[in-house]
């Protein structure tokens, strides 16, 4: 469906969705790790969203520290919704990423300049053709600490995004809700099929540089 000016549904016009819980192989193709929790002692999560989640969850899986990764459904309201319900428009979900990672290896912070450093932010309901509320930036967090640290980093890269004669950010950030996992094939998509889709496309603008200062 083509919405030319795509909006988030409020709650009650949001598709009724299911209780059934998507059926998944709950192994990662890649690493075999799981795909659901319980995950490992000290593990955190992050959740992300930054337009289609195939080329997304690619962006993370790659990185030393990342135990694990799915692909699913975030910030809507319809329950276990299909893909193609998403792609309606009527359940306000985004196309995100679950990221499980060591904190001792890999930072959040590190995760987050990955995020902005991996698509442009700054276009709404939208990553470059790909067009509809599923597609928008998202960054969803599951502590005090993550919000903290997520508000600093939107800073840091809107500053450098100012200096580069970019737009306004209009990732929306928001604490973790339910987490929907999306269909079997979604996941690990491009591992699976590596010459598949993947339109992401950053901005060229660097989110930190070396010592951690903002910069272009």
């Amino acid at each position: 469906m083509f919405i030319s000016n795509p909006k988030i549904p409020n709650p009650d016009e949001a598709l009724a969705g299911r209780f059934e819980p998507m059926t998944l192989t709950d192994r990662h193709y890649l690493n075999g790790t799981t795909l659901k929790p319980p995950f490992p002692a000290g593990a955190e999560q992050a959740v992300l969203g930054l337009g289609c989640f195939w080329g997304a969850e690619r962006c993370f899986w790659q990185l030393d520290g990342v135990l694990t990764t799915a692909v699913g459904y975030a910030g809507g309201h319809t329950p276990n919704p299909t893909y193609q319900e998403v792609c309606s428009g009527m359940t306000g979900h985004t196309e995100a990423v679950l990221v499980v990672f060591d904190p001792t290896r890999i930072s959040y912070e590190l995760l987050l300049q990955v995020f902005f450093e991996s698509h442009d932010p700054t276009q709404g309901m939208r990553q470059g053709n790909d067009l509809g509320t599923q597609y928008r930036s998202a960054i969803y967090t599951f502590n005090e600490a993550q919000t903290m640290a997520a508000d600093d980093m939107t800073g840091q890269y809107q500053r450098a995004l100012n200096r580069a004669g970019l737009g306004n950010i209009t990732t929306e950030l928001a604490p973790a809700a339910d987490f929907f996992y999306a269909e079997d094939y979604h996941q690990q998509y491009l591992a699976k099929n590596p010459s598949g889709y993947c339109g992401l496309g950053g901005t060229g603008v660097r989110c930190i540089d070396s010592v951690g200062a903002d910069a272009t």
